[in-house]
């Protein structure tokens, strides 16, 4: 007859390699998503943060993202960028970058917010603005980047469709130096379109729910490993 004899916890070496290599990577995945909610936090805050309005000319190449400033000069009306794959309440647009050609001959991009295409993405949005001096005031922010680089056909003309571009390739199209960082025109700003500037990407709280899914991930994974390690003694007589 048969002697189920009793459970020993007798865990296989394999299973167990397994298990901790899946632990672990699950643990470092949680870990990284907690980074990240620790960074959009903080991007939050730098964005909340009232700070004193500095002139343009008087900040270094890497002043920190979100610094509001002011900066003097004249828009080219001539020669805009039109980002592509910008979306506002649903519907399909670009954001206006337009140059603001400083004294020194040097330029940086001022965000005027968001248009929506006409009615095909060939119609692209009216966006002609004036080209006197001026004074223009908003907050240092990035051009934006996609989590995965994919190569683009090259539109040409004026104003120009560009997709997800890095600020040097934009500067060699105008033929001018460009500040490393674009401005988000304040929304009580003249000339500007759709400026509802948010932190981009997803909330910390979303990030804090991945962290818990993976955290959950590697508990389930020991737990299955513990239960599946408990095996009977059993022999045949």
């Amino acid at each position: 007859m048969l002697n189920r004899g009793r459970l020993r916890f007798l865990p296989r070496p394999f299973a167990t390699l397994a298990t901790v290599a899946a632990a672990l990577v699950c643990a470092a995945l949680g870990n990284w998503q907690l980074g990240r909610a620790q960074e959009k936090r903080a991007l939050a805050a730098d964005f909340a943060r009232a700070g004193p309005t500095l002139e343009l000319r008087s900040l270094p190449a890497d002043a920190p993202r979100y610094q509001p400033v002011i900066a003097r000069g004249h828009y080219d009306p001539e020669r805009q960028f039109l980002l592509d794959n910008m979306s506002h309440a649903g519907r399909a647009g670009v954001m206006v970058l337009t140059p603001l050609v400083l004294a020194d001959g040097g330029a940086v991009l001022v965000n005027r917010g968001w248009q929506p295409f006409g009615s095909t993405r060939e119609a692209l949005p009216e966006v002609a603005v004036m080209d006197e001096a001026r004074s223009v005031t908003g907050r240092l922010d990035d051009l934006p980047q996609p989590p995965i680089r994919l190569d683009a056909p090259q539109a040409s003309g004026w104003p120009r469709l560009v997709q997800y571009p890095f600020m040097n390739e934009l500067a060699a199209l105008l033929g001018r130096d460009l500040r490393p960082r674009m401005i988000l025109l304040d929304p009580a700003e003249p000339d500007g379109y759709v400026r509802e500037w948010v932190v981009p990407g997803t909330a910390p709280v979303r990030q804090l729910g991945y962290a818990v899914q993976w955290f959950a991930f590697a508990a389930l994974a020991i737990a299955i490993w513990g239960v599946l390690s408990f095996r009977r003694e059993g022999k045949l007589k």
